[in-house]
């Protein structure tokens, strides 16, 4: 289903390198905001280890961010080292697109990691990459963000009880 995302985690963090692995995952598109930084923007604990543990054993990384701030996602950029394209409208398919290109992968070989089913899971979908979904950094979002969540939230519980059933 186009809203449901391939897999659900706590965050970034969690994501292994086995896990990877398993499932043939060679470059991954990050998104920023809520994903990688806070509202405040600042990075998550752990993230600039995680990226850099990942990029030894190989992991090709690219941000691709909605904000039109180009500041805020070249400094998280930067920092992690990674290239990165910002304003990129998802869930249009241009900057999932753009990123593939950057990564010199086949999309079967990226997945889309974000915090959001409107714009991360659903254009990673739309591009038949893995789409993987994660818990929001923080509960404080910019006004649309806002008005989205409860339907998301909706949506995760349904995917949720769709895996619990599968498990039995």
């Amino acid at each position: 289903m186009l809203l449901y995302p391939d897999f659900y985690f706590n965050n970034i963090r969690e994501i292994k390198l086995e896990f990877l692995q398993t499932h043939n995952i060679k470059g991954l598109i990050l998104d920023v905001d809520n994903t990688l930084i806070d509202y405040d923007k600042k990075l998550e604990e752990g993230t600039e280890q995680w990226v850099q543990e990942l990029k030894k054993a190989g992991i090709k990384f690219c941000i691709v961010s909605n904000t039109n701030k180009r500041d805020k996602v070249k400094q998280v950029a930067n920092t992690l080292d990674i290239p990165y394209f910002y304003f990129a409208k998802k869930p249009l398919k241009k900057g999932f697109m753009d990123a593939k290109k950057k990564l010199d992968l086949k999309a079967e070989n990226i997945a889309a990691i974000g915090d959001q089913i409107m714009t991360d899971v659903i254009g990673a979908n739309r591009c038949k990459m893995y789409s993987i979904l994660v818990k929001p950094i923080a509960e404080k979002d910019i006004f649309i963000t806002r008005i989205k969540r409860p339907i998301e939230n909706k949506i995760i519980k349904s995917y949720l009880k769709k895996v619990e059933k599968e498990k039995v």
